[in-house]
């Protein structure tokens, strides 16, 4: 099947960078949400990435007038019904996306892939709420989504081929590096990620360093590129203690178990970048 139009549920960060990306290539693209402030917030954020490309030349401003006119947006997830695919773009929340992904089942035509950025939760639950299983994938970009090129594509026990093949040619179309992983708990890269920056936490929580003490030595010792206290607070303090609260749960291993200290910091609002302050201000 070939993709034409897309629909994105979510526009945050992801579901906005995921809306572009598809925009740049031609697909016609509806982005979802349910408040107003959150689509007008999703497209003031494509345009601003599109004009910055347009001032490094890395784009033309005709290719940024053009990625804009196949972006239009809705409050109602009715209107993507006829759409090729839907990739939802939501809170890390199992219960929320569940409910979704069974309106999406009613709503949607039969053919439609309903694709999920998860970070996180078995592509199987969702699956089974949708009640069309083998149309229901993984497609976990990575943030932020126009820069970086890998894209797990994350394929359910009961993902048909069509589906699976679908998606996969997707993500290369989009100039993006697909890899098929199967249907785990944090999928490869949260699996190992999550922890590390769990455990960079811990060090913080049990006085082992300053958090810029943490960061220098896996910048500098490790040749990580960015530190793991700088990258937590990048993705957001919530989402990763969603993550690390599915890993937990669902591999029911207390090598998973989420830093009290990053609870705490969560309890008290402090998300990291996108609330102005986590383990640094900003």
């Amino acid at each position: 099947m070939e993709i034409k139009r897309v629909g994105v549920i979510g526009a945050g960060q992801m579901g906005a960078g995921i809306a572009q990306v598809c925009a740049s290539i031609g697909k016609v693209v509806t982005l979802c949400d349910i408040k107003q402030d959150f689509v007008d917030n999703g497209l003031a954020s494509i345009s601003k990435n599109l004009q910055r490309s347009v001032s490094k030349d890395r784009i033309s401003q005709k290719q940024m007038d053009d990625t804009l006119a196949n972006v239009s947006t809705s409050l109602d997830n009715k209107e993507l019904s006829n759409c090729d695919i839907i990739i939802e773009a939501i809170i890390e929340d199992v219960e929320i996306k569940k409910n979704l992904f069974s309106s999406l089942g009613d709503i949607c035509k039969e053919r439609t892939i309903l694709a999920s950025n998860t970070s996180s939760i078995p592509i199987g639950i969702l699956a089974d709420a949708s009640g069309r299983e083998d149309k229901v994938v993984g497609m976990h970009f990575m943030n932020p989504v126009p820069i970086m090129k890998l894209v797990e594509v994350i394929r359910a026990k009961s993902t048909s081929d069509d589906t699976f093949d679908t998606t996969f040619k997707l993500a290369e179309d989009l100039n993006k590096v697909p890899v098929l992983v199967n249907d785990f708990p944090g999928f490869v890269s949260n699996r190992i990620l999550l922890p590390m920056l769990n455990e960079a936490m811990f060090c913080v929580m049990e006085g082992v360093a300053e958090p810029e003490a943490i960061d220098t030595v896996m910048k500098l010792g490790m040749g990580h590129p960015m530190g793991p206290l700088t990258l937590a607070d990048f993705i957001g303090l919530d989402t990763c203690l969603a993550i690390m609260k599915v890993l937990h749960n669902d591999m029911n291993d207390d090598k998973y178990r989420p830093c009290p200290l990053l609870e705490e910091m969560v309890s008290k609002g402090k998300f990291g970048r996108k609330s102005g302050e986590g383990f640094y201000k900003y």
